[in-house]
């Protein structure tokens, strides 16, 4: 793994923006199949928008396959979806196929919704087995949690340990039980991308960046570029 990228914007509204023209610049880049792993939360709220309003006509959206890091066991259209979320800020405002969004299975049993989504990671990779030299995503877009959290890698859970699943089902730590990419998948992408707003992740971006294995972000070994996009105050620890 190469050294880091870092970034640093005035505020959250500049990240997102640069961030917008960042990706699609990237998919525009890229000739064939471009596969990106979503993330959850408030901070890539801006970036969709941004990205699906100012690119709607000048990206190949036909190319682009849409995957997601995690997501809550919870109904497609909860207000607490991670697919809700991104179909409203983004995939409304696109011409993209609807063969080529990849919702995590929310119903049913978690582990067979988990077991059934690692089964079309792995139809989209063509092979069972993740190579390095052949990564799976061309872009994994990251929040972090106060926690250190990445995903729905939460500390002291045992799928921080997994290596042979590719996905997994998270019924402990919070209200609700997820699905979750485990560490292989993310790690498998020409370029993973953390996207951290605010002051109050200060703390969680020093520690990370520093190493310290309590934390499942700082645990993360990509196989390709790793890019940080902070704005100032998510950046205040940083020297």
């Amino acid at each position: 793994m190469s050294a880091p990228r870092t970034e640093i914007f005035d505020d959250a509204g500049q990240l997102a923006s640069r961030a917008a023209g960042w990706i699609a610049g990237l998919i525009a880049a890229r000739n064939g199949v471009f596969r990106i792993a979503l993330t959850g939360g408030e901070t890539p709220r801006a970036l969709y928008r941004e990205l699906g309003s100012r690119f709607r006509d000048s990206v190949n959206w036909a190319n682009v396959q849409f995957f997601w890091g995690d997501e809550r066991f919870v109904p497609p259209d909860d207000p607490t979806s991670n697919y809700r979320m991104a179909r409203e800020t983004l995939l409304v405002q696109i011409p993209v196929p609807e063969k080529n969004v990849h919702p995590i299975p929310t119903g049913g049993d978690p582990e067979e919704a988990a077991l059934a989504y690692e089964a079309a990671l792995k139809n989209a990779y063509g092979a069972g087995r993740l190579e390095a030299a052949r990564p799976l995503f061309d872009l994994v877009l990251l929040g972090l949690g106060d926690d250190g959290h990445i995903c729905s890698l939460l500390p002291g859970s045992a799928v921080l340990d997994e290596r042979t699943r590719w996905t997994a089902a998270v019924a402990h730590g919070r209200p609700e039980t997820r699905i979750t990419l485990t560490y292989p998948p993310i790690q498998s992408s020409r370029i993973t991308a953390f996207l951290v707003v605010g002051g109050k992740k200060a703390e969680a971006v020093r520690t990370v960046r520093a190493g310290d294995s309590a934390l499942p972000g700082a645990r993360l070994r990509p196989d390709g570029e790793l890019v940080w996009l902070l704005d100032r105050a998510a950046a205040k620890f940083i020297r």
